[in-house]
């Protein structure tokens, strides 16, 4: 890591910064905001998957099947080894799988932003457009996946009552102290 004329750090290698949580976490907007802010490029991997896949992950989950979906987002992790410095917002279900945290792992830091239930289920606008909240019962979802995130997680960042401008400002925080932003 060094320190340009700007005053902006330039990191060496590969380290993305995932961001994790469960839907509706704000993953998308902090990973996108921070990016701004930093001037750090970010991705989705959801939106990564559904160019693989020229479907959308609704389309993948109705169609072909959870797995398939799944396999999908291994191998846009798996692409992202040959960028650096990302800012990555995964999808809620990126944890379902061990070889994923891994990936992470190998190639930056996981940040997890955890909120309660009723935290996420508050910022989802459209639910028709998130296939796994229709394949079980939330509460059991998120009941599966919150040790996973947790377990998965290098940083973590609550999101417990507060705005997307707050929720910015703790994580940047964080990270700049890390010194990885």
């Amino acid at each position: 890591m060094q320190i340009n004329d700007n005053g902006y750090i330039t990191h060496e290698g590969c380290d993305h910064i995932f961001f994790v949580g469960f839907l509706g976490a704000g993953k998308s907007t902090l990973a996108r905001n921070l990016g701004r802010l930093y001037r750090r490029a970010y991705v989705d991997t959801d939106r990564m998957a559904e160019r693989l896949l020229c479907k959308t992950v609704r389309e993948c989950f109705e169609q072909d099947g959870e797995e398939a979906f799944r396999d999908a987002e291994t191998e846009v992790l798996e692409r992202l080894r040959t960028q650096k410095s990302l800012l990555v917002s995964c999808g809620g279900g990126i944890v379902e799988r061990s070889r994923n945290c891994t990936i992470m792992h190998e190639m930056g830091v996981i940040v997890y932003l955890d909120g309660d239930l009723s935290d996420s289920l508050r910022q989802i606008q459209h639910p028709e457009k998130r296939p796994d909240l229709g394949q079980e019962d939330v509460n059991e979802l998120y009941s599966r996946r919150r040790p996973l995130f947790r377990n998965a997680a290098d940083y973590v960042v609550d999101i417990r009552n507060k705005s997307f401008e707050q929720v910015a400002e703790d994580a940047g925080r964080l990270l700049w102290e890390e010194g990885l932003l």
